[in-house]
């Protein structure tokens, strides 16, 4: 039996950007019953706030949540009826200013550059860069028809690893490049959640839609976790009701 269940936020339990819908919601509060659950994404706290946090029904043990914010270089926790950072590691200014330099000169390069976007395309997540191709405010469905086989990602990715040798670059989300210290990835973030919940890795499952190579679930297969490659908010639905299910 696993004592900790994991998983990816976008495309995994809701689409992009969007909050959990109330099935997953409740899934989600069926789960803590049986088990801790941790999840881990690109997106600051803000956005984990807004699509994960305030949606669950009162009677979710959130005392067993684990929400960890941009790729794990963040963890909130829930603490005397609120929610409260464990730990943020940040980068400095001058990281920051080289990194949005590294995304100008890669968009110019590579010739990736959409007709129309949607709000900010970079965000500054304090210990995160990402870099959203359509902007940060784009339409599920636009999202959805720009890289859906991650090729002008890849692309991007791997001129980006040219001119950032130092930092980590992974892709996540349905159109985003998220930019981390070197050695920062979801593999990163569950070790850390290891040491702060005292949850050993083999106690762990990890559940996430880009589980494959070059996708920013990847880490969790090649850390050793037991793995389930999902392909939606639905599919992961049913992937929880047959743990609760075993776990019961």
């Amino acid at each position: 039996m696993k004592e900790l269940v994991a998983f990816d936020l976008d495309g995994t339990l809701a689409e992009s950007k969007q909050a959990i819908k109330e099935d997953m919601a409740e899934a989600l509060a069926d789960l803590l019953q049986v088990a801790h659950v941790a999840v881990i994404s690109g997106g600051d706290w803000p956005q984990f706030d807004k699509q994960v946090a305030s949606r669950l029904p009162a009677r979710a043990d959130l005392s067993k949540l684990w929400l960890m914010p941009t790729t794990g270089t963040k963890l909130y926790t829930h603490q005397s009826g609120e929610w409260k950072a464990v730990y943020a590691e940040l980068f400095d200014e001058e990281t920051k200013k080289n990194i949005v330099e590294a995304f100008d000169a890669s968009l110019q390069a590579t010739g990736f550059k959409p007709e129309e976007t949607w709000g900010e395309r970079i965000e500054d997540r304090g210990s995160q860069i990402t870099f959203s191709a359509l902007g940060q405010q784009a339409p599920v469905e636009a999202k959805e028809k720009w890289d859906p086989d991650f090729a002008k990602r890849k692309v991007i990715q791997a001129d980006l690893k040219q001119r950032l040798p130092e930092l980590s670059i992974n892709m996540g989300g349905a159109t985003s490049i998220d930019i981390t210290q070197k050695g920062v990835d979801k593999a990163y973030g569950l070790k850390r959640l290891r040491d702060e919940s005292g949850i050993a890795l083999d106690k762990m499952m990890f559940i996430g839609d880009a589980i494959f190579p070059g996708g920013n679930d990847y880490p969790a297969k090649e850390l050793g976790l037991d793995t389930v490659r999902v392909r939606d908010p639905h599919d992961t639905l049913s992937v929880i009701a047959t743990i609760v299910a075993c776990q019961k």
